[in-house]
């Protein structure tokens, strides 16, 4: 694993209308769907000298505390060229907010080009599609970022 040791890893998929999350074993080699929610877009207002805490943020603020959590991955939707996009761009955001509500807890950002193709295409091979896939897709796209990621860090240290 990485410096930081032993611990469950939470994986977040940041989609613009869902966020899936998953959970990795305190091992760090097998991660799993945990749940998906809706993003709370609310936009804050005008006077207030700080946003609210978006809903999704301050969910997954609990899922770190509930499963002691030592770090948070979250996918950066970068392009096929490695480009920064402005999807890119709006989850860097995201996951900045994100780490101000989970601190001290690190917040990583990691490339999850295909992700949600690859979660796609495996949901299809075992038969689920359609409206079921949708409300499971972004889950399975947080464990394919997570799971990649995970793969990464046993590699360096392997």
């Amino acid at each position: 694993m990485t410096g930081r040791g032993r611990g469950v890893r939470l994986g977040v998929d940041v989609g613009q209308v869902r966020v899936g999350v998953a959970r990795s074993d305190p091992d760090g080699i097998l991660a799993t769907p945990l749940v998906t929610l809706a993003r709370d877009l609310r936009a804050a207002a005008p006077d207030a000298t700080e946003p609210p805490v978006p809903q999704d943020v301050a969910e997954i603020a609990r899922l770190v505390v509930e499963y002691e959590a030592v770090e948070v991955v979250v996918g950066l939707p970068v392009t096929l060229a490695g480009a920064h996009g402005l999807a890119a761009t709006q989850v860097s955001a995201y996951a900045r907010r994100l780490a101000e509500v989970v601190a001290p807890v690190p917040v990583e950002l990691a490339d999850e080009r295909m992700s949600t193709v690859v979660a796609s295409r495996r949901l299809s091979e075992r038969g689920v599609r359609g409206r079921r896939q949708r409300a499971v897709v972004d889950q399975a796209a947080a464990v394919e970022i997570l799971q990649s990621w995970l793969d990464r860090q046993r590699r360096r240290t392997g």
